[in-house]
């Protein structure tokens, strides 16, 4: 009887310990395929393709990159500097990737590629940043990131031929709201050893306003990147954001998006009311398409060089000079 009531007491806890293997194994791969769809999903909002993968680019002639160099000790804190020929005192553009906050690269060609061919070849430095990610650095990180990198730009400039005066911040998607929310409050920069720069480029974030976002139905990806707390969405808004001494801002939006424009339509007019300029640039370009193709020849790239000269006399005298005079 021993034996049995024994057999029968392992039999029992071996029907229970499957049933707990099934019920872990089940809410394992719900929470599996939930990280795929957010991966995914985050993914197509991006608009990113598998021929934007990092890669080497085609420098054009004269152009030295000096890459990886370091602003932190994570090996997502690098960034790469793209210098012209004999620079003196140059302007900076300082670019930030997209990719939801949880994927993306300085080396992707549509961060670069055209860029560095327009803007280098007229004797401007360009510098890609590498910050932190997500899941394992939250968005107030990452701003922090993208300050701290500044501050050692800034701080290396010289050294590089550049002005550290004379720094324009520029992102794309994800790393547009970046660099708003730097923008829009500079002293969260300023605290982590940052000057002050002339103005920043979003090109189509359709998160400045999180709070708007997030009582909304949305994407998923969102989820993850702002949480549930409602204090939290504001403290990483740019609109919620906005100080007095918040720098001038370009916000390209494109019409293809639905919240895009008439995200930058509303910052701009919160702005307005606090003296503070955002002019908003509309284009009829994806979301792709706003990064990739800045720096090639067109009306586009002529009004963000328009806003880019207009915040200082030496970044439009460099603007103005022709392709590769520099070399």
């Amino acid at each position: 009887m021993r034996l049995l009531s024994c057999l029968h007491n392992l039999f029992c806890w071996a029907l229970f310990a499957t049933g707990l293997l099934f019920v872990w194994q089940a809410s394992y791969a719900d929470q599996f395929l939930a990280r795929i769809l957010e991966y995914r999903s985050a993914q197509q909002s991006e608009g990113r393709e598998e021929n934007d993968a990092p890669g080497a680019i085609a420098l054009p002639a004269g152009v030295q990159l000096v890459r990886d160099v370091a602003y932190g000790a994570d090996r997502k804190q690098r960034m790469d500097v793209y210098l012209p020929q004999h620079a003196v005192n140059a302007p900076v553009i300082f670019m930030v990737h997209g990719g939801a906050w949880r994927f993306g690269d300085k080396n992707a060609k549509s961060v670069v590629e055209n860029k560095v061919a327009r803007w280098v070849a007229k004797g401007c430095i360009f510098i890609s940043v590498n910050y932190r990610l997500l899941p394992k650095t939250m968005l107030v990180d990452q701003a922090a990131d993208i300050a701290s990198a500044l501050a050692v730009a800034q701080a290396q400039a010289a050294s590089w031929g550049g002005d550290p005066e004379k720094f324009i911040l520029m992102g794309h998607s994800a790393g547009a709201h970046l660099v708003a929310l730097l923008a829009a409050a500079p002293e969260r920069a300023y605290k982590l050893g940052a000057k002050p720069w002339l103005g920043t480029i979003a090109l189509d974030s359709a998160a400045l306003d999180v709070a708007e976002i997030m009582l909304n139905k949305h994407e998923r990806f969102y989820d993850s990147a702002f949480g549930e707390d409602p204090t939290y969405w504001k403290e990483v808004s740019p609109l919620y954001s906005l100080s007095k001494i918040a720098k001038p801002i370009l916000a390209v939006c494109s019409t293809h998006r639905k919240d895009s424009c008439p995200q930058a339509v509303l910052f701009a007019s919160r702005a307005k009311s606090q003296g503070v300029r955002v002019d908003v640039l509309e284009q009829d370009l994806s979301h792709r398409e706003i990064n990739l193709q800045l720096g090639t020849a067109g009306s586009y790239t002529d009004a963000v060089e328009a806003f880019m000269s207009s915040l200082d006399e030496s970044v439009k005298r460099a603007l103005d000079r022709p392709s590769g005079s520099m070399h």
